[in-house]
Order: C-alpha cells, then sequence, then structure tokens
C-alpha cells in the first residue's frame, strides 16, 4: 500500500502529524503501508500554520499513483481550493486509488476536487456551517465519517481517531490495538473548563444527537 499525506503551506500541522505518527507506527511494528510519501506541489520546505517547516518526499508531477491520500485542514485550504494545479492532482490521485480521506477543512479541498458531493461527511467545529452551506454535503457531527471510500475527520486531533479506525479496517483491531497502545493514545476522560458546553460545539461533545 502506498499512502500519501499532501503538504502545502499554511497546513495544520497535527492535522497530518497525527494521522503520520500512526501510519509509521504501523508501518514500523505491524506490516503498515510502504512507502508513506509527504506529497506538495513544489520541491521546496512547506510552511505550515503554526511555523513547523517541512520537507515534501514528492512533488505533484513525480509522485506516484497512490492507494490512499490524506488531504489536511488550516487556513490554507482556503487559498488551495482555488488552486487547480491541488485540486486536479487530488481528482486525479482519487481516480486512481483505493480512497481519500481528509482532516478539518481540508473536507473543502475534497469538496473543490469534486470528490464530497452527495456524500456525509465532517469538518472543524468552526467550518460545520461552512460545509452545509455548500448545499451538496450531509454534514455529521462526529469525531470521523466513512462514506464509502471518502473519509473524513473533524478537526485537527481527530484525525489520529480517524487514522486508527482506518487501521482497524485495513489490518483488523488487534493491529490498530498495537499501533494505540505504542503511541500510547489513550485521551483521559476531562474536560478543562466549558468552551466544549458552548452553542458551537459540535453534536458529539455535547452529548446529543446530531442535528443533521
Amino acid at each position: 500500500m502506498t499512502f500519501g499525506v499532501l503538504a502545502f503551506d499554511g497546513a495544520e500541522e497535527l492535522d497530518f502529524i497525527g494521522p503520520w505518527e500512526m501510519l509509521r507506527v504501523w508501518s514500523k511494528y505491524a506490516g503498515g503501508p510502504e512507502p508513506c510519501l509527504i506529497v506538495a506541489e513544489h520541491p521546496r520546505p512547506v510552511a505550515c500554520a503554526k511555523g513547523l517547516s517541512v520537507n515534501p518526499h514528492v512533488t505533484f508531477e513525480d509522485c506516484p499513483q497512490l492507494d490512499w491520500l490524506l488531504i489536511p485542514g488550516g487556513e490554507g485550504t482556503r487559498r488551495e481550493v482555488d488552486n487547480v494545479a491541488l485540486t486536479g492532482f487530488v481528482a486525479k490521485q482519487a481516480a486512481g486509488a483505493q480512497g481519500v480521506m481528509s482532516v478539518c477543512t481540508g473536507s473543502f479541498v475534497l469538496h473543490a476536487a469534486g470528490l464530497l458531493s452527495g456524500r456525509r461527511a465532517t469538518t472543524h467545529w468552526g467550518s460545520l456551517g461552512r460545509l452545509r452551506e455548500l448545499g451538496d454535503v450531509t454534514v455529521v457531527e462526529e469525531r470521523f465519517v466513512r462514506d464509502g471510500h471518502v473519509w473524513t475527520a473533524a478537526g485537527v486531533s481527530a484525525g489520529i481517531d480517524l487514522m486508527l479506525a482506518f487501521i482497524a479496517d485495513q489490518a483488523g483491531e488487534e493491529t490498530a490495538g498495537k499501533v494505540q497502545f505504542y503511541a500510547e493514545y489513550y485521551p483521559l476522560h476531562r474536560r478543562y473548563g466549558d468552551a466544549a458546553d458552548g452553542p458551537e460545539a459540535p453534536a458529539y461533545l455535547r452529548g446529543g444527537s446530531d442535528p443533521s
């Protein structure tokens, strides 16, 4: 399995670093995908949203056909949805891939590439309204959503949950459990402050049913 992770200026770091860590643990200790590639439009370092600089392995021009492609979110997506080179690359790769994924507002890149219309999907809580306004996406307020070969995750850290679920789907619960254990990803059931009780919080945080 060949797995690609898209990188672009303004991408949110944890959107792809979290899933990347799960992928590489899977590869190193439990027979996961090889190669795993960071893909960017240009060979220069990518300047992410919080100041991290990432060196891509391949560019759009020399990227092989991928089995899976993950698109992160971040402020950069507001620009990249109009980047025909990027959306064209995503669409072309998707046509020959087993599936595609997004984290956070990477869902808007999927939509711009023609891959989200008529599907169920999610995104960062702050952009759920924007996703609904597209008019052809059924928005689901969950940590991650799978609709056929398209997987979408909510904001930032939710990409880790998506990737563990993907590993379980592809390689079984035991393998996903080994990855989870190695990464020691067992979030505490503790909430700090009351931000998650506010009106903007997605349904899965409020404990209610999804209004969709």
